[in-house]
């Protein structure tokens, strides 16, 4: 359950269905990701993908998906358009950690960018 659960999360950032997605995570949960502060809870989830989020539309593909009782690592792609009007393209790594009841409770996210 837990990799298909992962895997409807990505479904669902594509279609830009912000409350399926944000109802996958605990109420408290956490999320880092590269360039802001934690978005902690349901609300700050809902602000990342309602507003604050720069990536205006696109689509994932998950090459990878590992998972134990409680974590699933996910590498794969992203391409899309930025709210700019910028294509972007890069790849990704996800780590979840979910709890007993199969929410995410934290997500923790890296990009692989040219940086050095």
């Amino acid at each position: 359950m837990s990799a298909d659960t992962v895997r409807r999360y990505y479904e669902l950032v594509d279609q830009g269905d912000v409350p399926g997605l944000v109802s996958l995570f605990t109420p408290d949960a956490t999320y880092h990701r590269p360039g802001y502060e934690p978005l902690v809870g349901h609300e700050g989830l809902t602000r990342f993908y309602g507003q604050d989020r720069v990536i205006k539309e696109g689509a994932h593909t998950v090459s990878t998906v590992v998972a134990d009782e409680d974590r699933i690592a996910v590498h794969g792609e992203f391409h899309g358009v930025l709210h700019d009007g910028r294509k972007v393209g890069l790849r990704f790594a996800d780590f979840f950690v979910l709890t007993a009841t199969g929410q995410f409770s934290r997500r923790d996210t890296f990009f692989f960018a040219p940086l050095v």
